[in-house]
């Protein structure tokens, strides 16, 4: 009877039953661009913005969101301009 880990007992090599796993020198995956298809990202839709900071309120890196560099620039420009019109919060009120 084979057993049901990913170690296989006929070789001896983890995961040579079958199971896909990633090598070490393999590229990381890419995260799908949350901004595809939109040109201008606006200071005033919050709710798009709300995904690209975190609990604290901290404007999230661009390698975590799946953006690239100019729409980063943007997102961080529009988080900024709706902190300042008080639409987003500088920080929670859980880290004051």
């Amino acid at each position: 009877m084979r057993r049901s880990n990913s170690f296989d007992s006929r070789n001896g090599r983890p995961g040579a039953d079958g199971q896909l796993r990633q090598k070490r020198n393999d590229p990381p995956r890419r995260k799908r661009n949350p901004l595809k298809g939109i040109e201008y990202v606006d200071y005033t839709n919050t709710k798009l913005l709300q995904r690209f900071i975190n609990d604290q309120g901290k404007i999230l890196p661009k390698r975590i969101t799946g953006v690239t560099a100019k729409q980063q620039r943007a997102v961080s420009r529009a988080v900024k301009y709706a902190r300042h019109l008080a639409l987003l919060p500088f920080v929670t009120d859980d880290a004051r």
